[in-house]
């Protein structure tokens, strides 16, 4: 029997699984400015967080830092990184999809606090499900919060062990930490960074030069011009410092869990993790979704940007004509959330409008990588009929989302999922489509065969790798 678990909605939703957030880290054993990096870094990973983004530099003692809400060039684009931050060899950056936390500037990141080791900057992509345990304990004993975030509730634990080693110390407060983090941390002229043991989250070490940088995806590596060197382990340390790297193994889980959304749709194209190219697993997955769902039609389509992929994939193993069905405005964030479902409805067109010379009395194919609520699938095929398509069948590069996520990806509750409470044919009548087909989980599965890692598909079949049900915790020995 599945958990029966709401979580409190902080915010509307899109008609996606909106990205969890972004880290990059970057230290110079040269001495030289990482700052240009950290920017081009956070730069490229601006498709896994659009509310807000900030860069914390280091000199080895003291850091300097600015955030703000908006997107990368936004919030250093006017004024000038140098401007905003201090030259620094050592550096961190973040950018965010709140999940834990409301989206507010005292909740952009990085964080920096002072504790009796000196400044700590950290950066967090994940989310912990026993947060607000940790953090009403952490008040029980005299601690204060200033944001709402799970990262802050990591750094009261660093800081309580602040007359140990930093990395004992994260060995100590990882032992609390249930969940999912992939952490970057600036402190006492390191760069240290951190996967949890399940690998729910993505990590990555590179070079360039004398520079080494950990990442979120790979290709914030590729605009810095840097070379992959491996994927951080899951319950991996490595601490980077003027005397090379190190690694520690914190724990060790016997099933890796990598979030397997990052290739149906969070990660970019460019991007590998845990030796699997995103874009093979998407081409992967339209193949094999052309092979189970084939359709007689005459056009092949894919949702833009994410599911452009799958549908090439769908075309070459078809053999149907890939050409596109949608518009999109590229100035509109992925997301693009707004206060009120009919409003949220209404802006679709604002962000993709539909090709009537490329579907007028055609047959289409339109390949998209998930549904979630099923609102802006409705409103795609509307347009695609209004733009005179004859048929529009819908075709999935993913099993039907079921279950919410509690590990980093701001989902609705089980009632708000179409898929949750609805059979195929019923999603496909409410959403107007001639047919509607999606991958099964073992498809999926085979689309990303020969990674280092095990999967949670927990958004799929409720099967989460951390158990939900949460016991108490107490600090009273720490």
């Amino acid at each position: 029997m599945k958990p029966n678990i709401s979580f409190e909605l902080i915010k509307p939703y899109s008609d996606r699984l909106p990205e969890e957030c972004g880290v990059f880290g970057a230290y110079d054993a040269s001495g030289h400015n990482v700052t240009d990096a950290v920017f081009y870094g956070l730069y490229a990973l601006q498709h896994r967080g659009q509310e807000s983004a900030g860069i914390a530099s280091s000199d080895g003692s003291k850091i300097s830092f600015h955030k703000d809400m908006g997107l990368v060039t936004e919030v250093f684009g006017d004024e000038g990184i140098d401007e905003l931050v201090a030259p620094g060899h050592l550096g961190i950056g973040h950018v965010r999809y709140s999940t834990s936390g409301e989206s507010q500037l005292i909740n952009a990141q990085p964080l920096v606090i002072s504790s009796k080791r000196g400044q700590m900057a950290l950066a967090h992509n994940g989310n912990l499900i026993n947060y607000k345990t940790l953090r009403d304990e952490l008040l029980q004993l005299g601690h204060i919060n200033q944001t709402t975030l799970d990262t802050e509730v990591i750094a009261h634990l660093l800081a309580r062990y602040s007359e140990d080693t930093i990395e004992n110390a994260i060995i100590k407060t990882s032992r609390w930490l249930k969940g999912s983090y992939a952490l970057v941390i600036a402190v006492n002229d390191k760069l240290i960074g951190v996967r949890d043991p399940h690998g729910i989250r993505p990590l990555s070490l590179g070079r360039v030069g004398d520079m080494y940088v950990i990442s979120s995806e790979t290709c914030a590596m590729d605009a810095v011009n840097g070379e992959f060197i491996r994927d951080i382990l899951p319950g991996e340390m490595v601490v980077i410092s003027k005397d090379g790297v190190r690694s520690t193994m914190i724990e060790e889980k016997d099933h890796k869990k990598l979030c397997i959304f990052e290739f149906v749709y969070f990660a970019r194209t460019d991007s590998h993790i845990d030796g699997i190219s995103v874009y093979d697993a998407r081409a992967k997955a339209g193949r094999i979704l052309a092979r189970k769902a084939p359709v007689d039609a005459d056009i092949v389509a894919g949702v833009p940007d994410s599911a452009v992929t799958a549908a090439l994939g769908y075309s070459e193993e078809s053999g149907i004509l890939y050409g596109e069905a949608l518009a999109k405005n590229r100035y509109v964030g992925r997301t693009f959330i707004k206060p009120k479902q009919k409003v949220r409805e209404q802006s679709v067109k604002v962000k993709l409008n539909a090709l009537s010379r490329n579907v007028k009395g055609k047959k289409v194919v339109l390949v998209d990588d998930s549904i979630v609520r099923g609102t802006t699938s409705k409103k795609i095929v509307e347009m695609l009929r209004e733009a005179g398509a004859r048929e529009v069948h819908m075709r999935i590069s993913s099993p039907p989302v079921k279950w919410p996520c509690y590990f980093g990806i701001d989902t609705p509750t089980a009632d708000q999922l179409i898929g949750s409470s609805n059979s195929v044919d019923e999603i496909c009548q409410l959403i107007g489509a001639d047919s509607l087909e999606y991958l099964t989980a073992e498809d999926l599965l085979q689309s990303v065969n020969g990674s280092k890692n095990q999967f949670c598909m927990g958004c799929f079949d409720g099967d989460y790798p951390i158990k939900l049900e949460l016991e108490k915790q107490s600090f009273e020995d720490m």
